[in-house]
């Protein structure tokens, strides 16, 4: 069914732009047919315990965005999701988690600073590219900048937020 449902009001001037924190969980076959959805498509739980491995970033050049991309001759609607986030220092845990992280098809959770949670890649998982910069100069950026890619036949699932760390649904594991 393809007919509009719902109008929408002017909102008040109440939210905030940014990336709060951003979770990773390997990618599940399946998880877009498992998955709770509300009558809002909402995600309110996953069938099994899913492990977010949670980054916490500052607000700056970290981003997501959505852009859906149709053809009227082919009959195709897609949505491309990609997102990039700027992660200070370097060190060896995290080269080595970021270098695995490049061969795989995670899931991406992504935390906003209204409590909204986003996840990316929930059919087909996404694809990460990471650059190790060391910077030039005594004041320069030295880290890594991670991008991630995905392509989903439908927009980014919300995630019911109490489900997260709830130990039914998500358990988080954070870094040191």
């Amino acid at each position: 069914m393809c007919d509009i449902s719902l109008g929408r009001l002017e909102p008040c001037d109440e939210q905030n732009g940014g990336i709060k924190s951003v979770y990773f969980a390997n990618y599940t076959a399946g998880l877009e047919t498992t998955a709770t959805f509300d009558a809002n498509d909402q995600i309110t739980a996953f069938a099994s315990l899913l492990t977010l491995y949670k980054y916490d970033v500052r607000l700056g050049t970290n981003s997501y965005d959505e852009t859906n991309e149709k053809s009227r001759e082919n009959g195709t609607s897609f949505w491309n999701q990609s997102g990039s986030l700027q992660l200070k220092k370097q060190d060896v845990g995290s080269h080595k988690e970021l270098r695995i992280a490049t061969h795989g098809t995670p899931l991406v959770f992504i935390e906003d600073y209204n409590g909204n949670i986003l996840l990316s890649g929930l059919e087909n998982g996404v694809s990460i590219s990471v650059n190790t910069t060391v910077g030039t100069a005594m004041g320069d950026f030295n880290g890594y900048t991670l991008t991630w890619t995905g392509m989903e036949g439908s927009m980014a699932s919300f995630v019911d937020p109490t489900i997260i760390d709830d130990a039914v649904n998500t358990t988080v594991v954070e870094g040191v």
